[in-house]
């Protein structure tokens, strides 16, 4: 008897940012995995090892891609080099980047001991990796990408403030736009575009978020159905279904993954 087909079975998907086992980009690379798809990482050059060693761990046969969104050259040596792979077509593609150095978390307005000049050279460079690198992924792998393909890009609330998070909400809220402008643009080619709002999940990169402990408390009790800030199973399973063709009128759309608390005031 033959197993039973996952929803990816016979799909290729890239995902990127899965730096640490903790990451939600590996729990979504190993969900992928489960349902059936040929998985392949990106990792940053100067962490490789570490992305090597996820893709070690979740048992995935493709090297590791390297990948810097913030140097101009290195998205577009990333189609070339998933051909070398074998790589004709993407079904999936996950962007799951972003990073913010700690003056621009905490506040939107410019701390006392910060200099106007170093706060944009780090605000730029923020907005680089964490909103306009969207559009760039998708332009890198778009000779790739075709009718039926998805993407899927990770968000945090950003219809709301939430007190430490600072410049963070605003770049949220520019990926979430971003999503909407492909969605529209590339809706012709029959290519999905998606944003997964998920609820505080307990990363490395969210323990540098002021206040994250407290703002982890508030989302579990305010959420109908809880929030467990130690389990990105849902988020996972979530980004899985965006990816799979079971979803194919559904672009452009910023989805809730937080256990409602997105509809509590």
């Amino acid at each position: 008897m033959n197993p039973p087909e996952g929803l990816l079975s016979a799909r290729t998907v890239l995902v990127t940012g899965a730096l640490r086992p903790s990451s939600i980009a590996t729990r979504i690379a190993e969900v992928a995995a489960q349902q059936g798809a040929r998985v392949l990482l990106t990792g940053h050059p100067r962490t490789l090892a570490a992305t090597r060693s996820v893709a070690r761990n979740l048992g995935l046969i493709d090297p590791v891609v390297a990948l810097d969104v913030a140097e101009a050259d290195s998205p577009s040596a990333l189609a070339p080099a998933l051909e070398e792979l074998g790589v004709t077509r993407l079904d999936g593609l996950v962007h799951s980047i972003a990073r913010a150095d700690l003056d621009l978390l905490g506040q939107v307005l410019l701390p006392e001991d910060t200099g106007r000049a170093e706060r944009m050279r780090s605000l730029e460079r923020a907005f680089t990796i964490s909103a306009a690198s969207l559009p760039a992924l998708v332009d890198a792998t778009s000779p790739l990408l075709g009718r039926g393909s998805s993407v899927v890009t990770l968000t945090f609330d950003s219809a709301r403030v939430h007190p430490g998070y600072g410049w963070m909400g605003p770049l949220k809220a520019a990926l979430e736009a971003a999503v909407r402008t492909l969605a529209v643009e590339l809706g012709g080619r029959g290519v999905r575009v998606n944003a997964i709002s998920s609820g505080p999940l307990r990363t490395t990169a969210a323990g540098a978020i002021p206040d994250f402990e407290a703002l982890s408390r508030r989302w579990s009790e305010a959420a109908p159905l809880g929030w467990d800030t130690a389990d990105a199973t849902a988020v996972a399973r979530s980004a899985v279904a965006l990816l799979s063709t079971w979803m194919p009128a559904t672009t452009g759309q910023t989805i809730h993954v937080d256990g409602g608390a997105c509809v509590v005031g």
